[in-house]
């Protein structure tokens, strides 16, 4: 079985997931519009160079989302309610992941040094995406 997040986004997809391969590496692998779909002329002409479908992989882990489209069953409220986490193996590394994610986002918790971990923050990206850097402490030995 595989859990992946799948984001969905305000007409911003596109430039989000530019964003993450720049900050996180990895390679787009799909970035398909509305547009591009088979009932391409049933959609309206606002919506089709938004994002149908974007897919990121990193370290072979999965990041996929889309845009919001006003079809949509609801209108968009942003994303609540959950945070990525990303698991890093070095002190360096969180710290570069983190510096890059939080440009021009919020802060939540500064990246430091917790009782589990080695760096441990929390921010809120450009795109209102929330995440948390975790790189764990070695666990004492048994």
């Amino acid at each position: 079985m595989l859990l992946n997040a799948y984001l969905i986004f305000d007409g911003d997809c596109r430039a989000a997931f530019e964003f993450y391969r720049r900050c996180l590496g990895g390679e787009i692998v799909a970035m398909h519009t509305y547009g591009e779909a088979p009932a391409e002329e049933a959609m309206p002409a606002a919506v089709r160079d938004k994002i149908m479908h974007a897919r990121l992989v990193v370290d072979g882990q999965v990041l996929m989302g889309s845009d919001n489209t006003p079809e949509c069953p609801a209108p968009y409220e942003g994303i609540k309610g959950v945070s990525l986490t990303l698991g890093v193996d070095t002190p360096e590394e969180a710290e570069r992941r983190f510096d890059a994610l939080a440009d021009n986002g919020t802060l939540r918790m500064p990246l430091q040094e917790t009782f589990w971990a080695e760096r441990f923050g929390m921010l809120v990206d450009r795109f209102g995406v929330a995440w948390m850097i975790n790189c764990e402490k070695e666990a004492p030995p048994s």
